[in-house]
């Protein structure tokens, strides 16, 4: 299946499900960004403000505002920039999505770890986003940083045709497991570490 083929399919489950399954799964995948030895190291984390039809990061922001330094990013022309985040200093700008104010532009390269969301995943770290791009060019300028998918279940699709431009993420949490890959830098064989994976 195509992109266009996923984002409209991903779309359609996504609506499917009602409020308690939506808040169910986005606690459960904060509890698994807990266990992750990347994110708890983590001191610079650039987080995202969720979109009405994304996994919620509420309560991720909530409980780590005063344990991590977070950042969020602000759309500027064809590019994101990334602001501290500050709960009092939000408003709506671009595509209706919550972004901080100010001018306190940080530097990519001070970012430990990046929160990344997507209209769908799969368990490689590929990714779909709404085909603007701006993740994509984002994260080409944060190779260092480890970059940590988060998506409702039904956003986990088996595989993503992938084009020169698409930056994928170092691993994939859902509610229902952690897809992490390796990839053999002399062999190019990818290897999966699926954690916690329910197949019934």
């Amino acid at each position: 299946m195509d992109k266009c083929g996923i984002r409209r399919e991903v779309s359609a489950l996504k609506k499917a499900m009602n409020d308690g399954d939506r808040q169910r799964e986005a606690l459960a995948v904060i509890d698994r960004l807990e266990g992750i030895v990347e994110f708890c190291r983590a001191r610079r984390v650039l987080a995202y403000n969720s979109l009405p039809d994304e996994l919620s990061t509420a309560r991720l922001l909530d409980m780590y505002r005063d344990r991590k330094q977070l950042f969020l990013p602000r759309v500027n022309g064809d590019d994101l920039e990334i602001l501290p985040y500050d709960p009092d200093g939000i408003r709506v700008g671009s595509f209706s999505i919550g972004e901080p104010v100010g001018d306190e532009l940080i530097d990519p390269a001070v970012i430990d770890l990046v929160i990344v969301p997507a209209v769908a995943y799969d368990c490689y770290g590929n990714r779909i986003g709404r085909g603007k791009g701006y993740y994509d060019r984002l994260l080409e300028r944060m190779r260092h940083a480890v970059k940590i998918g988060v998506c409702y279940d039904c956003q986990l699709v088996d595989d993503i045709d992938v084009e020169p431009h698409d930056c994928p993420v170092d691993m994939v949490v859902t509610a229902s497991g952690t897809h992490r890959h390796f990839e053999d830098s002399s062999s190019g064989i990818i290897t999966l570490d699926i954690k916690d994976v329910d197949h019934s």
